[in-house]
């Protein structure tokens, strides 16, 4: 139970590797709030993982400042602080609607970013100043993609975005370091989601980008959730600034 009562944020903690990060740190004695842009959405999966006294359900648009700062808000108010957040929501595969290079458009490219990119700087702003004002420091994961080191076709701006989030963590984790927060990022490859059912389609015009993990497997959400809830635990005291592979040697070429 190496998270024993510590109280853990999962943005997307309804869906896919969300959900799965928030199951691996109940399994390991945390508390956890699931962040989702649909409250009943992310009340119902709540009430699948366990009861309110472990963990809740709460509505976030990441993309809206206010509402990330009520969901920071409304966390500490229910379990009375906030100890680390793994920011997982994003658009993924169907959902950030491939788009080719030529045909791409401000308006698609602003809301990729908006989402994949400003909302983990918000989340983790946010988090991170709640952990400052309670003093004990704390850890942040952002959930990134092979995509950060790996072009996708149809996908300028879902790889900008991700790309972006290895930067972004590098920065928190020199400026927070102070502050004894950890700032990590972990970059998962081909797992086998929902949203990744797609993924051979709905990614990359020629199937160039789907090259073959030396694993020879579709990777498990779990497979992820066991290195956030490792990244988070007092286990990685001496880890940020990371980006850490879970892609089963996919980036190994």
């Amino acid at each position: 139970m190496k998270l024993n009562d510590k109280v853990i944020l999962v943005t997307g903690g309804a869906t896919g590797i969300g959900r799965a990060c928030a199951q691996c740190c109940l399994a390991d004695g945390a508390r956890v709030v699931i962040a989702q842009p649909t409250l009943a959405q992310a009340q119902t999966a709540a009430a699948e993982m366990g009861t309110p006294d472990r963990v809740i359900g709460l509505a976030c648009d990441v993309t809206q400042l206010w509402q990330v700062q009520t969901l920071v808000t409304d966390t500490v108010a229910h379990f009375g602080r906030l100890d680390a957040l793994i920011h997982s929501a994003a658009l993924v595969a169907g959902a950030s609607q491939p788009t080719a290079f030529l045909d791409e458009t401000a308006a698609h490219w602003q809301r990729i970013l908006d989402v994949n990119l400003t909302g983990a700087f918000l989340c983790a702003q946010a988090a991170a100043r709640q952990m400052v004002a309670q003093g004990d420091g704390g850890s942040i994961v952002l959930i990134s993609s092979v995509a950060e080191f790996a072009a996708q076709e149809l996908a300028a701006a879902y790889c900008s975005a991700k790309s972006g989030l290895g930067g972004l963590s590098k920065v928190a984790a020199i400026e927070l370091g102070p502050h004894r927060i950890r700032v990590n990022n972990i970059a998962p490859g081909d797992i086998d989601t929902a949203a990744a059912h797609a993924l051979p389609t709905a990614h990359g015009a020629s199937g160039k980008f789907m090259r073959h993990t030396p694993l020879g497997r579709r990777g498990q959400p779990a497979e992820v959730g066991h290195v956030a809830a490792f990244l988070v635990s007092n286990d990685a005291s001496f880890v940020t600034g990371a980006t850490w592979l879970v892609d089963g040697g996919f980036l190994s070429y």
